[in-house]
């Protein structure tokens, strides 16, 4: 073990006693009232001023050096997922349809072992921004906080975080260079026509045959109008229409996301799409709204930070255990949102065991004490 995590080890217990109790009770985006109060709790209990109500439930708190250095934000992400746990463990969550089937409870326990630590050893210059987000899981979470003055009052240097990975093995790392996650654009289409009879189809404007042509060529959009050495997804996930076999409804909806490495592409996917809907509006004389309620640029990690949570990380897992060649993930974290207006960098931690957002996932206690250690040699080595 590490010098660098032996030195949070003592704190391992309480950690996992933290990540615990906000398993038992998961809390959906924008309602972690009893998380924020938990993380709130802790923060004072430390002697810290703590910032609460940023985006509705988000908490900030402020570890300051009293000399004159640059500011390190360091992230985690509070909110549950709407879904059910299959679990026989005596934490398992006590809320049903929902539970912490992605690792956010660690990620908050690890940044409250962070705190701890940091007080007690605070850093020589500088200071530490402690950030706790509501509804990272498509809820707009960081946007709130923005909204609500995150930059202006709290502005750092850099901006750090890390999330559990189940695609990389136990005691492995990975940090890259570059664009590490996807953007996310959630698009939601109506389709409004007139309804009739199924024997009298020319009677009606059929929403359901716009839809369903919608579904299929909105697939096309990635192959024939974006380069494919580019990665560009777009996918659908629902289509409804229709109450019975013999009426023709006069409504239907179709609902996707969209996801890119690149903003460009990212954009160049919503204004196809957009083009799509119009063109079949203009032939079907349906009509047809669409929206995007919820989007995020990809996260794309600083250089220098890289380096920085490349080392980070090799001084707690040992350099031969950090992967700095692992291709960009297809997920997506609206953290990217403090990357666009902070350089920093988004780190994995490997996990075995189910992936996240199944329900059989269960996060690896033993992650915790690594990942404040790494949070800390990142603080250490840029706040020496």
């Amino acid at each position: 073990m590490s010098a660098a995590i032996e030195s949070l080890t003592a704190l391992a217990p309480r950690m996992t006693d933290w990540r615990r109790r906000i398993h038992a009770w998961p809390e959906l985006g924008f309602e972690e009232e009893r998380t924020s109060a938990l993380v709130s709790e802790v923060l004072r209990g430390l002697g810290l001023e703590v910032h609460g109500g940023l985006g509705g439930t988000g908490v900030v708190a402020v570890i300051d050096s009293g000399i004159a250095g640059p500011s390190i934000g360091l992230r985690a992400d509070m909110d549950a997922l709407p879904m059910d746990e299959q679990s026989d463990l005596p934490f398992r969550s006590q809320r049903a349809g929902v539970a912490h089937t992605c690792g956010h409870d660690g990620h908050t326990a690890a940044l409250l072992g962070t705190a701890t630590h940091l007080v007690a050893h605070p850093p020589a210059r500088g200071r530490v921004v402690l950030i706790f987000q509501p509804a990272e899981e498509g809820g707009r979470g960081a946007i709130r906080m923005i909204e609500d003055g995150l930059f202006e009052r709290f502005p750092c240097d850099e901006v750090y975080a890390f999330h559990n990975m189940p695609l990389l093995a136990t005691g492995e790392a990975s940090v890259r260079v570059g664009a590490t996650l996807q953007s996310l654009a959630v698009f939601e289409i109506g389709i409004e026509g007139v309804g009739g009879h199924a024997a009298a189809p020319h009677k009606a404007n059929d929403p359901l045959q716009v839809a369903a042509r919608l579904a299929v060529e909105i697939s096309s959009i990635v192959g024939r109008h974006i380069d494919p050495m580019e990665a560009a997804l777009i996918n659908v996930g629902r289509l409804q229409a229709g109450t019975t076999h013999n009426i023709i409804p006069s409504t239907a909806s179709l609902s996707g996301t969209i996801r890119a490495l690149s903003k460009d592409v990212h954009e160049a996917l919503q204004a196809r799409l957009r083009a799509l809907c119009e063109g079949h509006a203009a032939m079907s004389g349906c009509r047809i709204d669409l929206a995007f309620p919820h989007a995020c640029p990809p996260c794309v990690n600083a250089p220098e930070q890289a380096a920085l949570a490349a080392a980070a990380l090799g001084d707690v897992l040992g350099a031969d255990k950090v992967r700095t060649d692992v291709r960009a993930y297809p997920f997506s974290d609206d953290f990217s949102y403090l990357l666009e207006r902070w350089p920093g960098a988004y780190l994995f931690l490997g996990m075995d065991g189910a992936m996240c957002h199944h329900p059989t996932f269960r996060f690896d206690d033993d992650l915790l004490p690594v990942a404040a250690a790494v949070f800390t040699r990142i603080v250490r080595r840029r706040l020496a």
